[in-house]
């Protein structure tokens, strides 16, 4: 019998993360590509395991997982474009 799931690797794996379906955050510990299917015709989905706040692990969507740590090239605030003025000045 072939194995119902296999480990995948992941850019974010032990990175703090959020997933967007719930807002929960927590660190990235698995992507595990996992057969879901109760039946004979395999449907495999990538899954995303994270430790939450209270220490117990959930899963997601892959799809569903964004960063919650800023890169070092990133600010809090977005700059504004250079051809437009800001929203205060009169044209």
């Amino acid at each position: 019998m072939a194995d119902r799931y296999e480990y995948v690797p992941h850019p974010l794996l032990r990175h703090q993360v959020r997933d967007v379906a719930s807002g929960v955050e927590g660190e990235l510990m698995a992507v595990i590509n996992e057969d879901v299917s109760n039946s004979a015709h395999p449907h495999w989905v990538e899954l995303a395991y994270i430790r939450g706040p209270s220490g117990r692990k959930f899963s997601t969507a892959v799809d569903n997982i964004q960063s919650t740590e800023l890169r070092p090239s990133q600010s809090a605030w977005p700059a504004p474009a250079e051809s437009q003025a800001p929203s205060w000045q009169s044209v």
